[in-house]
Formats: structure tokens, C-alpha cells, sequence
């Protein structure tokens, strides 16, 4: 499937969410989306979990 039918999905998903259920069911859609789409790239393998909790190199050299 499409990057673009999977955005179309989520976007309607969030847009019934907000009218039948007001802001904060929207706000508890798009959290819940934002976690499955991070668990569903580290299923993919896409992730890896070491990335959130490593130090990035920003490019300095040493002091």
C-alpha cells in the first residue's frame, strides 16, 4: 500500500475521531497513531530500539 492511501487513512481516522469525539479523542487518535507507527517500524526492522537512547555524534571533534 501507498505512503499516500496510508496518510488518507490516518487523516479520515483523525477526522471522524475530532467531530464525533471532540479534541481530546483527536489528540488520543494521533498519539495512538504516532506509537503504533514507531512499533510497526521496529517490527518492519526499519528501527532500530538503540537509536532512542544512544548519544548522537554531531559532528564536533574531540575537546
Amino acid at each position: 500500500m501507498r505512503m499516500a492511501v496510508v496518510g488518507l487513512f490516518a487523516g479520515m481516522a483523525l477526522a471522524f475521531a475530532g467531530y464525533f469525539g471532540g479534541f481530546g479523542a483527536f489528540l488520543l487518535v494521533a498519539a495512538l497513531g504516532a506509537v503504533g507507527f514507531v512499533a510497526g517500524r521496529f517490527l518492519d526492522g526499519d528501527l532500530d530500539p538503540g537509536d532512542f537512547f544512544r548519544p548522537r555524534d554531531r559532528g564536533r571533534g574531540p575537546r
